[in-house]
């Protein structure tokens, strides 16, 4: 019997961020793995002109819960919308809905957050710290709460090299920097945030930091659980293999690499990729649920959920399985074939940039211009150019995370759910991993059916016929151009012919006298 699945059985789980991915994953798995679950209460705003009601109608019309819906066809009744806006006073929920969670809530799951790099800091405090701070002041009203878990990242201190599974210390009150900015005009906020972020590489690892330190100086007598994930992928197993649905982190970047868009990035390809499916988050943050509501830790216990430590992948091999997988499985209607150089060196990949990225990019829009239509490439690699700059702080370095915590906690699960809850990282196969996520960007991200892969593979050998024609041609104007106009360049040319025709001879040779 799953102690897990009964745990959960009757409870109220109340939930931040299900409308994002790993919200649905979460609703999902205690949907399907816990179907005894009372009621789940879901946190939703209105948002791009849409209701409360339509996002969650949208919801719930979502792939991620077709096996749910195969089997329990009216799960959606379980699931109770509230009204709510984490950056309002009391988040905005009504009076009505306030006495509702505070009376039979059991167990928050706190998971919204932005997670743009490049937020400005003004807005990542609101969402990030004072949302946090707004959930927990609702929190410890709670009647009947047995635990709170807190989705944090496992960057969050990436400022530091090691990483053990504590609340680190910050350089500043996070109180008395929300109330500083509060008032400061958003001009001067930007100026002054490097400033004040310090040797975090942005505001979203920043005030994720800040976070953690708010939990643990506001939790009371709360039973609390902070869960670390590293980067979140597709999913593993569950609900089905290579679920994924936004361009997030790596998403992005599999998509431009399979489009032919992407074809240098600054990396260490020795460094650790460190990938973690959202599937093995979910399974750890429910059992981290359980454990922390049944056991009652006296101190805020940290999950640092990642792979490195236990099954490391570099980023050398990931390009190596993303552009073998795309050739295998191409996009439709790819730009180029997928080829990716990965390099440390700034002056390297700026000439790969310049020859691979933006000469392509001008030459596209000028045909483009040409035949009447609206340029689009140039605008589409400088978004791309700025991702990748966002990104390189992650790809070019490793971190160790110790991982004492998660051990634990695997240790008390019996054999039914270590296999229904599973997140033990070191089962994991990279290669199949990484080949089902990026079908699963083509399938689920792009909506690109299955069927559709003999044209894209023609549609690449189409490709590979205009470049070998391209570099047919230039190969032909240099020759006309330099070697046929200058008797020095005939004479290299003939040397270099020459000595590779007596390379040939002798080894051809050799061979004869070894045989």
């Amino acid at each position: 019997m799953s102690l897990i699945s009964s745990y959960y059985a009757g409870k109220n789980v109340l939930i931040t961020g299900s409308t994002g991915f790993m919200g649905k994953v979460l609703v999902e798995k205690l949907l399907r793995s816990c179907p005894e679950v009372n009621a789940i209460y879901i946190l939703v705003r209105p948002k791009s002109g849409q209701s409360m009601q339509e996002r969650v109608c949208d919801m719930m019309k979502c792939k991620v819960f077709d096996r749910v819906r195969e089997d329990f066809q009216n799960f959606q009744e379980k699931i109770v919308p509230i009204s709510a806006e984490l950056t309002h006073p009391n988040l905005a929920i009504s009076s009505e809905d306030t006495e509702r969670l505070l009376s039979c809530i059991n167990i928050v799951f706190h998971c919204a957050a932005t997670i743009r790099f490049d937020e400005p800091l003004k807005h990542a405090l609101r969402l990030n710290v004072c949302g946090t701070q707004r959930i927990l002041a609702l929190a410890r009203q709670m009647q009947k709460l047995d635990a709170f878990i807190h989705i944090s990242t496992a960057y969050a201190n990436c400022n530091r090299r090691q990483i053990d599974e504590v609340i680190y210390a910050l350089p500043v009150d996070p109180k008395k920097l929300i109330d500083s900015v509060e008032w400061m005009d958003e001009s001067i906020i930007r100026e002054i945030t490097p400033q004040l972020i310090g040797d975090w590489p942005n505001t979203y690892t920043y005030t994720k930091a800040l976070a953690e330190y708010i939990i643990q100086q506001d939790c009371g007598k709360m039973n609390v659980a902070i869960i670390r994930p590293s980067i979140v992928g597709a999913s593993w197993q569950e609900p089905f293999p290579g679920w994924i649905d936004n361009f997030n982190g790596p998403s992005g970047i599999f998509i431009a690499a399979g489009k032919g868009i992407l074809r240098t990035m600054k990396a260490n390809n020795d460094a650790v990729a460190d990938l973690i499916p959202v599937d093995v988050v979910v399974n750890l943050t429910l059992a981290a649920g359980w454990c922390t509501a049944v056991q009652r830790p006296k101190t805020t216990m940290v999950y640092n959920c990642t792979t490195g430590g236990v099954n490391p992948f570099y980023w050398g091999e990931l390009e190596h399985h993303v552009i073998s997988t795309f050739k295998r499985n191409p996009l439709e209607q790819a730009f180029r074939r997928p080829n990716a150089n990965m390099t440390s060196n700034q002056l390297v990949n700026q000439y790969w940039i310049a020859v691979s990225h933006k000469a392509p990019a001008l030459l596209y829009d000028f045909y483009l211009k040409l035949t009447g239509r609206k340029p689009r490439m140039m605008r589409i690699f400088n978004r791309l150019h700025k991702s990748m700059m966002l990104l390189e702080y992650f790809t070019s370095q490793s971190w160790e995370w110790s991982t004492e915590n998660m051990n634990y906690l695997m240790g008390q699960l019996n054999a039914e759910d270590r296999k229904s809850f599973n997140f033990d990282a070191r089962q994991l196969n990279w290669p199949e991993y990484i080949e089902n996520y990026c079908i699963g960007t083509k399938k689920y991200v792009l909506n690109e059916d299955m069927s559709g892969l003999p044209a894209a593979r023609q549609h690449l050998k189409k490709l590979r016929n205009i470049r070998y024609a391209f570099n047919t041609t230039l190969l032909v104007i240099i020759w006309r151009i330099f070697i046929a106009r200058s008797q020095m360049a005939r004479n290299i040319w003939y040397f270099v012919v020459n000595l590779c025709y007596k390379f040939l001879s002798y080894f051809r040779a050799s061979s004869t006298l070894r045989h």
